[in-house]
């Protein structure tokens, strides 16, 4: 039996919409067709849904949330470690799952199942922690409390780079809140959207709190933005759609979380261990064949150790192996579709055209398909569009750089404000970098910065919110004040 039939008969892999506790197809009848980005293999079909299952999900997560928000926290927190428990149980099936339809290698895929997992279980900890709070009073005879309460229902919208992980940081605080959910899962990668309705039934959470609808992109965010039962919406993905839904769901006050595009800055100075700068490159540009939001997108190296560190990582790419998520050894997948390839393209042709030079890759792979080589690329300059656009694709740019300041101007010269990277072993230095970089994430000699523990979020273009760490979870909870007289 395939892996795809396996999916299937133990009933992990599902096409229609999870409305309420049913399955159920789009109204139209329509369905539209996925496929594995590496082979063209079809997938499976999803619903093609719009506005109308999106209310039918919304009504269903209204309903749902009139229990599940009285839940205790004991509750809550125990249905949410079941779900990790069978995350991790499962971890093998569901990351081939992942890389079947995302295309990243499977040890990738397996370490996005398993830090899902531990977000997941981080939330079901936090659900015990929403304490409130005790004023001393500025009245005799009176009493202050602070509580905090779920927001409602919640909408959540998800890209495909990450396609099970960005739920996971989603859904596990929104149900630890006591809130109740409907999801929109990327139109490239369905299957793990539709997957978190599958683990809320397996851990016995109740039918209405987990909804899940595919379909058109635009009418069913024009419905989760418009729906005055929907409180809150946390969405993942470009800046522009970020902007467009910031500004749909004003007209019914929605709390709102938005983790948008990324400009990372990877600095590297003279003083740096080179070892582990080059290490920290490869780890923070081609992950996921560098279509992460907090994927590398400018390379500032300092005069005195730049040809050194380019010929290093150059050499690392070199020797990434391309192909197939499911071939041994591979660590560069293919790209997720067509667009993709198109853009990095693009970007590699306008550095070449404005002077760069590329010492690895540049070019489509011998695979064909959507596989691009690993390409690094020197003498990059400000007026190349990979100094100003996110390239989303295996693409290291590398600028030379003399002083820090100059290296502090370049990397704070973008809108974005996601994540940045910078490398030296002077202790004075790095606190004096981090303190004036304008981003809400930083790695200090370390190119792998993703933890249930820490909040991640941006600042700028980047976005509004925090998701993970203790933070996570008052992104989900509304504050309330009581004044209590006649004591």
């Amino acid at each position: 039996m395939d892996i795809l039939q396996t999916l299937r008969t133990d009933g992990w892999l599902r096409e229609d919409n999870a409305i309420g506790g049913a399955w159920l197809g789009a109204d139209s009848g329509e369905s539209h067709e996925v496929a594995n980005p590496a082979t063209g293999q079809v997938v499976g079909t999803i619903a093609w849904s719009g506005a109308a299952e999106t209310r039918a999900a919304i009504d269903a997560a209204q309903g749902a949330f009139a229990t599940w928000s009285t839940t205790t926290a004991e509750e809550r927190a125990g249905a949410l470690s079941q779900m990790a428990t069978i995350i991790r149980s499962n971890a093998d099936l569901l990351a081939s799952m992942l890389t079947i339809e995302q295309g990243k290698p499977l040890a990738e895929a397996r370490g996005e199942i398993l830090l899902g997992a531990n977000y997941v279980q981080w939330f079901a900890e936090e659900a015990r922690r929403v304490n409130g709070e005790i004023i001393p009073s500025p009245w005799k005879g009176r009493q202050i409390l602070v509580t905090r309460e779920p927001v409602g229902v919640v909408a959540a919208i998800s890209p495909w780079n990450f396609p099970f992980l960005m739920l996971s940081r989603k859904i596990a605080p929104a149900l630890a809140a006591g809130c109740t959910v409907v999801v929109k899962p990327a139109d490239l990668t369905p299957f793990c959207g539709l997957l978190w309705a599958v683990l809320a039934e397996k851990s016995g959470v109740p039918a209405g709190v987990v909804n899940v609808v595919t379909g058109d992109a635009a009418t069913i965010g024009g419905e989760m933005t418009a729906n005055p039962l929907v409180r809150k919406l946390t969405f993942t993905g470009s800046t522009r759609v970020g902007k467009l839904l910031y500004q749909q769901s004003a007209a019914t006050m929605k709390k709102l979380s938005m983790e948008l595009g990324g400009n990372a800055p990877f600095i590297v100075f003279d003083d740096a261990d080179l070892d582990r700068a080059v290490d920290g490159a490869i780890a923070a540009k081609y992950r996921n064949s560098g279509q992460t939001c907090v994927c590398v997108n400018r390379f500032y190296v300092q005069h005195g150790i730049h040809d050194a560190f380019a010929a290093r990582l150059a050499e690392r790419v070199r020797t990434l192996k391309v192909g197939d998520g499911f071939e041994t050894g591979v660590q560069q997948g293919p790209l997720i579709n067509e667009a993709t390839v198109r853009k990095v393209a693009i970007h590699v042709e306008d550095a070449v055209a404005k002077g760069g030079k590329v010492l690895v890759g540049g070019k489509r792979h011998e695979l064909g398909g959507t596989f691009y080589e690993p390409t690094v690329i020197t003498d990059a300059s400000n007026d190349m569009l990979v100094a100003r656009e996110e390239t989303f694709g295996p693409l290291s740019a590398l600028f030379r750089f003399r002083d820090e300041q100059e290296a502090i101007d370049a990397a704070n010269a973008t809108e974005y404000g996601l994540a940045a990277y910078f490398y030296t072993t002077n202790l004075a230095r790095a606190f004096r970098v981090a303190r004036v970089l304008q981003t809400g994430m930083i790695g200090i000699n370390d190119g792998l910065i993703t933890t249930e523990v820490a909040p991640f979020g941006g600042i700028k273009d980047s976005g509004i919110g925090r998701e993970g760490s203790s933070n996570g979870i008052t992104e989900y909870l509304n504050l309330k004040y009581l004044s209590v007289g006649g004591l």
